[in-house]
């Protein structure tokens, strides 16, 4: 059997948030199941690691509720623990709790049926599912109280007891364009360096690129480049966390100029061995770097720059 480094239980009172903290579950690089009937577990334990798990340890959230088939409280709990002590997995159970009165209200703006009341008032399901529920909330070593919660704060939570170190990072990207070709459509941050002099109007760097030496230090030249480039790798790694914080799942950075060959380029190379040296992981791609050097997208040359 595939033994897995963490299973979780995620169960609770319907309209509580399991949706939600599943779905941060899996943006954290957990592997997550939704109501599964009890006969399965031991079938989905011993199958092959789920597709990018590389070495078969991604932790794994298995969502049960009073609308999962065989749903017996004190039978779960008897599973968890022949699991636990027979074969030693790490698990653990997060019980979702909140207050009648702000159930109903869900229910109601929601317009969605309790599922043990559908032909009564909610607050009958209600009464009767946490009664239900009671051995699964005696037997959670974790519980949330989401009655004040909204779904952003509940995900937050989540990120913050079961965000471990080397999940949950968001997938970071840097690459550079040109302008003259348009500005990418995924891009969460853009910076435009066609403030710095460009080498397209010196003919022996035109045919280069911004990942040539040459063309590297002249655009490092510019009197503004240093401490405007340095500004910006410190503001990166100012949000970056923010943005992991945040539960973003992917982060790309443009860096665009005119023709999207020398600049943006280089630009895009030193901040992406900056952020690396700084811990993080960056993908780095240049766009536009194949491109033949076309004078009529480069406008004037300025006067003293090249």
């Amino acid at each position: 059997m595939t033994e897995a480094k963490e299973i979780l239980l995620v169960t609770g009172l319907s309209g509580a948030g399991k949706s939600t903290v599943l779905r941060t579950l899996e943006d954290l690089g957990w592997e997550t199941v939704d109501n599964l009937p009890l006969r399965l577990l031991d079938r989905l334990l011993g199958s092959p690691p789920a597709e990018g798990a590389e070495d078969g340890q991604r932790p794994l959230a298995l969502g049960i509720d009073a609308r999962t088939r065989d749903f017996d409280p004190e039978r779960i709990v008897k599973r968890i623990k022949r699991l636990r002590d027979d074969h030693g997995y790490d698990i653990g159970t997060l019980f979702l709790d909140c207050s009648g009165a702000e159930l109903e209200r869900r229910y109601s703006e929601t317009r969605r049926r309790h599922p043990l009341a559908l032909d009564r008032p909610a607050s009958d399901g209600i009464a009767r599912e946490r009664e239900l529920l009671a051995p699964l909330r005696r037997w959670a070593n974790r519980l949330i109280d989401t009655t004040d919660l909204s779904a952003n704060e509940l995900a937050q939570q989540v990120r913050e007891t079961f965000g471990g170190e080397g999940l949950g990072e968001p997938t970071l990207a840097v690459m550079s364009f040109g302008f003259a070709r348009g500005v990418p459509r995924n891009a969460d941050l853009v910076f435009d360096m066609r403030f710095l002099r460009n080498p397209h109007w010196d003919e022996a760097l035109r045919p280069g690129t911004g990942l040539d030496p040459d063309v590297a230090a002249y655009v490092a030249a510019d009197p503004a480049y240093e401490a405007a480039i340095r500004q910006i790798e410190d503001l990166l790694i100012l949000l970056l966390p923010r943005y992991r914080a945040e539960g973003k799942a992917y982060v790309t950075i443009a860096f665009g100029c005119t023709g999207g060959r020398h600049r943006s380029v280089h630009v895009a190379d030193r901040v992406a061995r900056r952020l690396h040296d700084a811990g993080f992981s960056p993908t780095v791609a240049h766009r536009d770097l194949g491109a033949a050097p076309q004078d009529s997208l480069e406008g004037a040359p300025r006067s003293g720059l090249g």
